[in-house]
């Protein structure tokens, strides 16, 4: 896939590196949205074999709360500015507005990864300006209530529902297909059964024709599954990411990149051997 100056082969599983820059992500609590600390974990996230970086200024942790345009430019616009100038990766935007959106890709970023499939006020329009791969995510519902008994008759066939929908408007205004990435939304207005069957099925998302990214890492359908807490959710991460690799995910994103990339590197071997023998 072509991000304007740089290119990804996409037939193996790359791993996307999460950098919340934001006081309050369920995740790492804040931890990297001051701008040395953020150099620091790129810094470490490509060393441990990152092949996308992933900003994102607000959270959208069930609860979370709105944040302001403004407030999500001053914590995402500095950052991708840095990595730009001290590192050569890919970097990607976590955003659902417009205005960030464009101002993200002028800072840098080459991709749009949005939770709400450009479905917010001016979104798609400049996202098709921006002229980068834009990543489609399916949310029931929106982050502060988006948890609260989710209901769906087939959750695979509706995911892949409006996944189809929205790609066909985005070509529609103007996108490539070869542009589009989605995501099926794990722990996005989804119930523990919900999202298990989702993995069940991963390979199902592949006849949209386009790449999927698998995003698990350290979600309550890990912790609540296993009853750990975040900081003892690693075994659930590599496992989920595991069954995702083989099951065709083109991007993994995690908050745990090393031990990520080992684990894609095993799927990736067996599947040349498994190559090698169907040859």
């Amino acid at each position: 896939m072509q991000f304007k100056d740089k290119c990804l082969d996409l037939s193996t599983p790359k791993v996307m590196g999460i950098l919340n820059v934001t006081p309050d992500s369920f995740s790492d609590g804040g931890a990297f949205n001051m701008l040395e600390n953020g150099m620091t974990q790129t810094a470490l996230m490509l060393k441990e074999g990152a092949d996308i970086i992933d900003i994102g200024g607000e959270s959208t942790r069930p609860g979370a709360q709105d944040v302001s345009v403004q407030q999500e430019l001053d914590r995402v616009i500095p950052v991708i500015e840095a990595i730009s100038q001290r590192f050569d990766t890919l970097i990607s935007i976590d955003t659902s507005k417009a205005q960030v959106m464009t101002a993200a890709v002028d800072a840098g970023a080459r991709l749009i990864n949005d939770v709400r499939a450009l479905q917010e006020t001016g979104a798609l329009e400049a996202a098709v300006t921006a002229k980068v791969p834009v990543c489609l995510m399916h949310m029931q519902g929106q982050p502060r209530v988006m948890q609260q008994n989710p209901h769906y008759e087939d959750v695979v066939k509706e995911v892949m529902a409006f996944l189809q929908q929205r790609i066909s408007i985005c070509i529609n205004a103007g996108m490539a297909i070869e542009q589009i990435i989605v995501d099926p939304g794990f722990g996005f207005g989804k119930s523990l059964e919900h999202n298990y069957q989702m993995l069940a099925n991963f390979e199902v998302f592949q006849q949209l024709g386009v790449p999927v990214l698998a995003g698990m890492s350290r979600k309550s359908m890990i912790g609540n599954l296993l009853q750990r807490d975040i900081g003892q959710r690693l075994a659930g991460n590599v496992a989920v990411a595991t069954i995702a690799a083989q099951k065709g995910a083109q991007i993994i994103r995690v908050h745990d990149v090393k031990e990520t990339v080992d684990a894609v590197k095993v799927v990736n071997i067996i599947n040349a051997y498994r190559s090698s023998n169907e040859r």
